[in-house]
């Protein structure tokens, strides 16, 4: 099997529970895309304009700062992306997180949370910023998504 890696964000604490379960069930190695400065919740309050969230996410140029780095990428082939839905798309960080890295020859599968927005647009933007890299078209999961579902729907990819 190759070498795999669940790469995630999570604000509140649902896509760290999804990640580490999926991780858990095909035996990837997990890391946590760590913002460098961390989001409060004011700077997660969606209906504030001015809240820090709301900011970089009108501003699609916007590329929060992540506090450490993979080692070695390159050992991996596969690589899970996990991500809360935010205004129907990914929050900033994850394409910081995606320029961060060559990903050519690499398979990037997308996956995020939310209370109700599906996959939206980030797919085919992670496409835009992966290069050669294939993106499939990503998955929106609850919280409570059993084992057995998660593993299923990896085994596509694996």
């Amino acid at each position: 099997m190759s070498k795999v890696l669940v790469a995630y964000f999570s604000a509140s604490g649902v896509t760290a529970k999804v990640a580490g379960k999926l991780a858990e069930t095909i035996d990837a190695k997990l890391y946590e895309i760590e913002p460098e400065q961390p989001y409060t919740n004011d700077d997660l309050n969606w209906q504030n304009k001015m809240s820090r969230s709301s900011v970089e996410m009108n501003d699609k140029n916007s590329r929060p700062a992540i506090k450490t780095s993979v080692d070695d990428m390159d050992q991996y082939e596969t690589v899970f992306v996990g991500f809360p839905i935010w205004w129907y798309r990914e929050p900033s960080i994850i394409d910081t997180f995606m320029e961060s890295y060559d990903f050519s020859g690499k398979t990037i599968i997308p996956f995020a949370t939310s209370g109700g927005s599906g996959m939206g647009e980030s797919t085919n933007i992670l496409q835009s910023i992966a290069g050669d890299a294939k993106v499939v078209q990503g998955k929106r999961f609850s919280s409570n998504v059993s084992l057995d579902e998660l593993n299923n729907w990896a085994k596509e990819w694996l």
